[in-house]
């Protein structure tokens, strides 16, 4: 165990930084990324490697990959976690909005399973965790580029799952339900900045609550970071990983009343979790 190497992206806060601290404890070499190195000064100091990873950036991308492979001869996991959430009406949200959120959540993620798998391929194995959502299986109001985003990310794992298995290469998905990190906070103050005024202002001061109500401590029907960093290393350390981890709250019951449920009944369901008005 001592010699597998795993990479996180978003690894400055919440998940990405659980999930390090988890893959570390489970006896993997570490190497966290993020854009930002400066926040992650703890992660450091624990011993993770650290490194500057912009996945939007090709030139990033090739960098912090060649580093690891120079220094360690082998990428053994790939936590694909950068991401963020860009919420507001769709009629309000500028398309070079729209295209950074599918650049980040899904190329960017892409990019980085291109440039791993040639060396996962040639050493038989490895592990590619691709963090989705709950938000993958089903909607919510005023998030249809984030969603979109989500519902290309399970779309492009189960793809990958099925060329990859030959090479002993196995690839999964954590679908996240409720989750306390900042994510709630950065997706209400988008929406506020998109949506606050105008025919969707009422929609978007309702959802943008919830949101920000996700990302407070200790706030309830919401889960802590860490249990999707041990449900990563947990998937990153077993003989057969499940191709689905849905894990933190809401995930498991709501993803399976969106399959359950006609449409126009588990819509108003969600409206009226999130507060939304009908």
């Amino acid at each position: 165990m001592t010699n597998k190497v795993a990479l996180v992206t978003g690894a400055s806060s919440g998940i990405g930084e659980t999930a390090a601290r988890q893959l570390q404890k489970a006896g993997f070499i570490v190497y966290g990324a993020a854009r930002r190195t400066d926040r992650m000064g703890g992660l450091a100091a624990s011993g993770v490697r650290t490194l500057s990873l912009d996945v939007t950036s090709e030139v990033s991308a090739e960098r912090a990959v060649a580093e690891i492979v120079s220094a360690e001869g082998r990428i053994d996991v790939l936590v694909n976690n950068a991401g963020y959430g860009s919420y507001g009406a769709l009629e309000d949200v500028p398309m070079n909005e729209a295209r950074a959120q599918i650049e980040v959540n899904l190329f960017g993620l892409a990019r980085l399973t291109q440039l791993v798998v040639p060396y996962m391929r040639a050493q038989g194995s490895g592990t590619i965790v691709n963090i989705s959502s709950m938000g993958g299986r089903f909607a919510t109001p005023m998030g249809a580029w984030y969603h979109a985003s989500k519902y290309a990310v399970e779309g492009l794992s189960d793809a990958l799952r099925l060329e990859l298995k030959r090479f002993g290469i196995d690839v999964v998905l954590i679908e996240p339900g409720s989750i306390q990190t900042e994510w709630g906070a950065i997706a209400a103050e988008k929406l506020r900045a998109t949506s606050l005024h105008g025919p969707y202002a009422e929609q978007a001061d309702a959802m943008a609550t919830a949101l920000e109500k996700s990302s407070r401590p200790g706030a309830r029907m919401t889960s802590p970071a860490g249990v999707i960093g041990r449900a990563v290393a947990r998937a990153a350390t077993a003989r057969r990983p499940r191709t689905r981890y849905r894990v933190g709250f809401g995930a498991r019951p709501l993803v399976l009343l969106s399959k359950l449920l006609p449409d126009r009944t588990f819509d108003a369901l969600i409206k009226r979790s999130s507060g939304v008005p009908a």
